[in-house]
């Protein structure tokens, strides 16, 4: 059986415990044996004498009553459609709200799972959950990169451990900036060289012109 099913009956029962005044059990009793019908369930249970200590909520609903049999048809249709309608509503917002609380729940588990590693001249410098990281980045975001930049270019590396396939091979990126940054440092060093040499060329040349 459905849990729209379910719900369904469940609102029916309760629809005919209220306009009968009987129990749960006996509204429940009394739906099973018309096939669901709430105007049947109620003819059955008045024929059935259980109406009698509804009071005044019974009698209210009688078919002894003013309204015509149709009348009374459409009015407990409408309020079985109106609870249900509720029910379902209530239901489908529950268990939205449960897959959205799932997926944040995967996705804090899969942070702390996967590690930001450093790593200089071979050798583990440290090592943080992604989680952590994110929350320094987004607290302190002009600290934390400036010096991630900085690190490169005194020979740390940077990769993540336990990482599942990704579209994008993010530490391979990373060896690419480490790389293009001790390019980068290498020409820079070596031009500093090249000058200290030009340098020393041209006060020796100064010397034997004296």
């Amino acid at each position: 059986m459905s849990t729209e099913q379910d719900m369904d009956r469940l609102a029916k029962a309760e629809l005919v415990r209220e306009k009968t005044g009987v129990s749960f059990e006996d509204a429940r009793a009394a739906l099973e044996a018309s096939d669901y019908d709430v105007l049947d369930a109620i003819v059955w249970l008045e024929r059935n004498g259980k109406t009698v200590a509804g009071g005044t909520r019974a009698a209210s609903y009688s078919t002894s009553t003013a309204q015509s049999p149709q009348e009374e048809t459409s009015a407990a249709m409408a309020r079985a459609q109106s609870t249900y309608e509720r029910a379902t509503r209530e239901n489908g917002f529950i268990k939205a709200l449960n897959r959205v609380l799932d997926w944040i729940k995967a996705l804090l588990k899969k942070s702390v799972d996967i590690s930001f590693v450093a790593e200089r001249h071979g050798r583990r410098f440290f090592s943080i959950p992604l989680l952590l990281l994110i929350i320094l980045l987004v607290m302190f975001f002009w600290v934390i990169l400036p010096l991630l930049l900085i690190g490169v270019f005194f020979d740390f590396r940077y990769r993540f451990e336990g990482i599942g396939p990704v579209t994008v091979d993010v530490n391979k990126m990373s060896e690419r900036v480490s790389e293009g940054a001790e390019a980068l440092k290498r020409d820079v060093m070596g031009a500093s060289d090249d000058a200290g040499a030009h340098g020393a060329a041209d006060e020796v040349s100064k010397a034997d012109a004296k």
